[in-house]
Order: structure tokens, then C-alpha cells, then sequence
């Protein structure tokens, strides 16, 4: 891992609980929907949203 200061920590941890956030969010919407395409553009932001987090979580390790 890089050495990161405090401050790019606490952006990097506050970075990733607002993506965690949004795919909860966009999952929770896709299970209101009864539209397919919308049902389907939810799933996809939600996943949009997960590589997010999960680029993020690699740089950590």
C-alpha cells in the first residue's frame, strides 16, 4: 500500500462509504421498478458504482 497521509485516508474512507451508498441506493430502485429498462439502468449505475468501489479498495491493497 502507499504511504498516504491522514487527510487522503479520510477522503479515500469517505470516497468509498458514499459508493457503497449508491450501489445500495441504485439496487434498492432497481427493486422498485417495474419498468425493464429502468429496471435495467439501475442495475447497470449500481454496478458502475461497485467497479468504483472495488478500484478503489484495490489501490489499498
Amino acid at each position: 500500500m502507499p504511504n498516504l497521509t491522514a487527510k487522503e485516508l479520510s477522503a479515500l474512507e469517505d470516497q468509498l462509504t458514499q459508493e457503497v451508498t449508491l450501489v445500495k441506493k441504485y439496487r434498492a430502485y432497481s427493486s422498485l421498478c417495474t419498468d425493464p429498462i429502468l429496471k435495467s439502468t439501475c442495475n447497470q449505475i449500481a454496478d458502475r458504482h461497485q467497479k468504483h468501489f472495488d478500484t478503489l479498495m484495490s489501490h489499498l491493497s
